[in-house]
């Protein structure tokens, strides 16, 4: 049986990239050019594409080669770093396309490929930033399948938007960094530890006596008193 946190991760993946297919689909259909949702730096006209433009692609083979790499970034992005997900998707989407619109060359920037370079670029520093296995291995992994993106950053072909590339991945390493603290896995509790942390002070005073030590106590005869004294942990 799927557990619901893995049917979120492919329902959130899969449903950004049917967007991208339907939109396609839309533009094919009508016969029209949906070029200008794209970013189109230093124009108020423009901005409207850092919002759409990931949406937008040139071709049937420049919508393929995002696909599947903006459905398996995104996955993984929401399955280990779930706390921060949409923060980060949010923010790296608007920063990424807000640096376009700002630095790049006045032409449409059209594609999800800056989201990719912003996604691949959070998944490899958070991994070796967080000096975890889990997510060391995720790094090692984005190394093995999406090294051959540290190309795109370089202005070999006009036609490719490489301010896109180089922007996404400048904001991905940003909020890698940024969100590098966050716990995003809690540690596995032992049934005591749950437990334990779940008692309360009213409680722990009727399971053990006094809690706190009274220096108006008096006993007669005189005997030592052992008196112990809990804390609830601070999360």
């Amino acid at each position: 049986m799927i557990s619901k946190n893995i049917q979120s991760v492919f329902t959130f993946s899969t449903l950004f990239v049917v967007v991208m297919w339907l939109v396609y689909f839309l533009e094919v259909q009508t016969q029209s050019d949906f070029g200008f949702l794209g970013v189109y730096p230093r124009e108020v006209s423009g901005l409207l594409g850092i919002l759409t433009s990931p949406f937008v692609h040139g071709d049937m083979n420049h919508l393929i080669s995002n696909s599947l790499p903006m459905f398996m970034l995104i996955a993984m992005v929401y399955f280990f770093y779930k706390p921060v997900f949409y923060k980060v998707m949010g923010y790296g989407w608007l920063i990424t396309g807000f640096w376009v619109w700002v630095a790049a060359r006045p032409s449409f920037h059209i594609g999800a490929s800056g989201l990719i370079y912003m996604l691949a670029a959070f998944l490899f520093w958070s991994g070796f930033l967080r000096k975890s296995y889990r997510h060391m291995s995720v790094s090692l992994i984005i190394v093995f399948f999406y090294g051959s993106l540290i190309w795109g950053v370089f202005p070999f072909d006009w036609k490719i938007s490489w301010e896109s590339h180089l922007l996404g991945g400048v904001s991905g390493t940003m909020l890698g960094f940024y969100y590098k603290g966050v716990e995003v896995f809690r540690r596995k509790k032992y049934s005591w530890e749950i437990a334990d942390e779940n008692e309360d002070i009213a409680h722990l005073e009727q399971k053990y006596g006094e809690q706190y030590w009274n220096p108006n106590r008096r006993v007669d005869p005189p005997q030592t008193i052992i008196q112990y004294i809990f804390k609830q942990k601070e999360n």
